[in-house]
């Protein structure tokens, strides 16, 4: 089954047309999403979502680039949103190291709260992770929690295999259509398959065909396309896998039900 892993169809990109946008990406194989929160003015969205489309699911969580914009209270919210049992993870939760003034003291004091809201309510967690990867893994360890998704992983290999001994599997999308993305694509090809799930990101992370437009997740197909060239197998295989993987990391997404029309795993990838 190809499953969307990371997809913000909540954002305000989608506004004009996510009934069509939706309706491409199962048109073109796709066969569940999961949304992640990023702050909690998004958490009736990516509910209202989940509770419309019997292929979405949704994760709660404060992002680490929205955490200045967090009032005291917000965890609070977040524990409660977590104890009515609807969504399948925490999430998008983790560090940024990348922007100058992001404010590290306050992203940690909101990630490792967040770990252990995870950790209390026995639910994975869908991670966010630029330049910050030993910073996150050293957490991890610290506050056990039952496994996720480490999103749009761009780590080494060490950092790459420390995450799966965690229980993560590694999310790769857009960056992996770019050739010049040689350690992206290295990991993708060579990575246990058993490690690996698809995601877009979208509408971020527009592929090397994306030309500056917004990504959809109609273009899940072509990663999966493309991530069965990099490791020399059928297609059938990679959506099978990966999506199972998928299920593996978030059992919540095992509900998942897609539209009677969705069409068989052979025919998925164009």
């Amino acid at each position: 089954m190809l499953i969307d892993t990371h997809c913000h169809l909540d954002a305000a990109e989608f506004d004009g047309d996510r009934e069509a946008a939706m309706a491409a990406a199962r048109a073109a194989g796709v066969a569940g999403f999961l949304v992640p929160a990023v702050g909690i003015a998004d958490f009736g969205a990516v509910a209202a979502l989940a509770a419309a489309h019997a292929d979405c699911r949704h994760a709660f969580g404060i992002h680490p680039m929205y955490v200045r914009q967090a009032r005291d209270g917000d965890l609070d919210v977040l524990r409660a949103r977590l104890a009515e049992g609807s969504a399948v993870a925490v999430g998008e939760i983790g560090l940024d190291g990348y922007v100058a003034d992001g404010d590290m003291p306050l992203q940690l004091r909101y990630f490792e709260a967040q770990l252990k809201l995870a950790r209390d309510f026995d639910l994975p967690v869908v991670l966010h992770i630029r330049r910050a990867q030993d910073e996150i893994l050293k957490h991890l360890r610290r506050v056990p929690v039952p496994g996720g998704i480490a999103h749009a992983f761009n780590g080494s290999r060490q950092q790459a295999e420390a995450f799966i001994r965690l229980g993560f599997r590694l999310g790769f999308g857009g960056a992996m259509t770019f050739d010049g993305s040689r350690r992206i694509r290295e990991l993708a090809a060579t990575l246990p398959l058993s490690a690996i799930v698809l995601e877009t990101d979208a509408p971020d992370i527009p592929p090397a065909w994306g030309g500056g437009r917004r990504n959809d997740p109609a273009n899940l197909a072509r990663f999966a396309q493309i991530l069965a060239e990099l490791r020399g197998m059928p297609v059938a295989e990679v959506i099978a896998a990966t999506g199972a993987n998928a299920v593996a990391a978030i059992p919540g997404l095992a509900s998942l039900r897609p539209p009677p029309a969705w069409p068989a795993e052979s025919g998925c990838a164009r």
